[in-house]
């Protein structure tokens, strides 16, 4: 999501602690459920995508990041590599995919606020799609008045969240999960090799696990903090290689603690997280601290869409700032914040949350809006693993203080693979559920294609309408290096050279776009 620009000094950041960066970064809770449907399978789908998926994010980003520091994040990288076209297509995508992350991840809250009361009730409650759009539409709404005041507002509340709401919790229902087939009560997981390995002949069965993917999304995050590290080349992958092994950890066995205590045919998406937790809770004498923990979880959730809310339209400020919103985008409030686009936000959420009240069931919306996610951020990372292949042969000069080891047929192998997983997620995340109801499959589909390539278009439709008078001349954003070469004899990539829309700027040089 959001691009990190704070960069301390180096030899500031220890191993261990961005280790824990990317762990608290990457790791979710609310997801584990549907992964739980796969039982003991869950563990080889985790272990798949973090070895195609996790590691290659974090190495390739590294070198993206080291090599391309200037301001943009995805844009710049992806711009690089394929022109400003595809790089703006990579940073809204990333936008987007945010807008239609909130609705998912408040359904999340909004069960575990329901589980903070009477529990009998709960179930009942958290079932209701008015109180769902009730709780999504109002903590979101919030969220955006917070973000509005200004850093201040909302860091104190997002500090703790984290690790508060996701680390602790986890903590909590691996540990009882354990302690529970340590009593010997009987599992509802099946412990065989045949359980381990899918049937991949049945392609229904990969389908929900393609969301999988985003479960490790944000490793490309702390990216940035790769140059304030002692020894780059050789401590980043050790802090991704611990981080990798972190996340696979705590999603593996909580996922696998659910799935012990849910039977198969009993597990919600939405719901069973908290069934598992009251499960073991009420099996260890402690089920008073239901509550408890559903209100951490909701804690956890809530810090981290007050953060994200920010995030995305911020990095998107610069970009639109650079000429390529209009200049009504460019609002700023006296917070500094971007008030004009986490408005635009805050509407496309409120649509997308409306569908809660269309579809059969709160289910049914919290699929489509998930598979949704899933496709326009792999749409992103698809044009991110082919720019790291790309750069290297048309920019092979460019100082790089983070290269992914095994030179040209090392960035090939490990852009290779996450490209290919990747693309193979996204297609199949277009089918279907055979686990789910998702009410008729042809309307699901339907909904999914065309809410997909309307989403896609969006970008495209907007470049191709820019205007030159939409860049703001006050602002310092570094050209990209083909810019440069192409407006001034090819200079250092951080000279100074026209501005993106100018007459000697990328209306010069579109060449690469068309």
């Amino acid at each position: 999501m959001s691009q990190e620009r704070t960069r301390p000094g180096a030899g500031t950041i220890t191993v261990a602690g961005l280790a824990v960066m990317n762990i608290v970064a990457v790791v979710s809770l609310r997801g584990l459920p549907a992964e739980a449907e796969y039982g003991l399978a869950s563990t080889f789908y985790y272990l798949f995508a973090a070895l195609f998926f996790l590691a290659p994010v974090g190495l390739v980003a590294a070198e993206l990041a080291t090599g391309w520091p200037e301001e943009g994040g995805m844009f710049r990288w992806v711009g690089e590599a394929f022109g400003s076209r595809w790089g703006f297509v990579a940073i809204l995508m990333v936008f987007i995919e945010g807008c239609i992350w909130f609705p998912t991840i408040l359904t999340f809250a909004a069960v575990t606020l329901a589980y903070t009361g009477d529990a009998a009730a709960a179930q009942q409650i958290s079932g209701d799609k008015l109180f769902v759009l009730a709780v999504v539409l109002g903590v979101f709404w919030l969220a955006t008045l917070v973000a509005l005041r200004g850093v201040r507002s909302f860091s104190q509340v997002a500090k703790w969240g984290g690790i508060v709401g996701t680390l602790v919790p986890a903590t909590i229902l691996i540990g009882l999960a354990i302690a529970y087939l340590a009593g010997g009560n009987t599992s509802q997981v099946e412990l065989s090799w045949g359980a381990f390995v899918p049937d991949l002949s049945k392609f229904s069965n990969i389908v929900l696990a393609a969301g999988i993917f985003l479960f490790y999304a944000g490793m490309e995050m702390n990216a940035v903090h790769v140059r304030s590290i002692r020894n780059p080349i050789r401590n980043y992958p050790i802090a991704i290689l611990v981080a990798a092994l972190g996340a696979v950890v705590v999603l593996v066995l909580g996922t696998l603690a659910i799935a012990v205590v849910v039977p198969k045919g009993q597990i919600n998406l939405t719901q069973s997280l908290l069934t598992a937790f009251d499960t073991l809770l009420d099996w260890a004498g402690i089920g008073w601290a239901g509550p408890v923990l559903a209100a951490m979880l909701a804690v956890g959730v809530l810090a981290g869409v007050v953060t994200w809310v920010a995030g995305p339209a911020t990095g998107l400020l610069s970009v639109a700032r650079a000429g390529y919103l209009p200049r009504w985008f460019h609002r700023t409030n006296r917070a500094g914040m971007p008030s004009r686009i986490l408005l635009v936000q805050a509407a496309i959420v409120t649509v997308l949350s409306v569908m809660f009240v269309i579809l059969p069931s709160v289910q049914a919306a919290y699929q489509l809006l998930s598979q949704l996610t899933v496709i326009l951020y792999l749409v992103a990372y698809v044009l991110m693993f082919a720019a790291v292949i790309a750069l290297r042969y048309s920019q092979p000069s460019r100082p790089r203080r983070y290269h992914v080891p095994g030179g040209i047929v090392g960035v090939w192998v490990v852009g290779g693979c996450g490209l290919l997983a990747a693309t193979l997620a996204l297609v199949v995340s277009f089918v279907p559920p055979a686990q789910i109801e998702v009410g008729s499959p042809t309307t699901y589909v339907g909904l999914l294609v065309g809410l997909s390539v309307v989403f896609v278009a969006l970008p495209f439709w907007a470049y191709s309408v820019r205007k030159p008078s939409w860049r703001d001349e006050t602002l310092d954003f570094a050209p990209f290096t083909w810019q440069v070469e192409a407006t001034a004899g090819a200079p250092l990539p951080d000279s100074p050279v026209a501005a993106p829309g100018s007459a000697s700027g990328n209306r010069a040089v579109d060449h690469r776009d068309r």
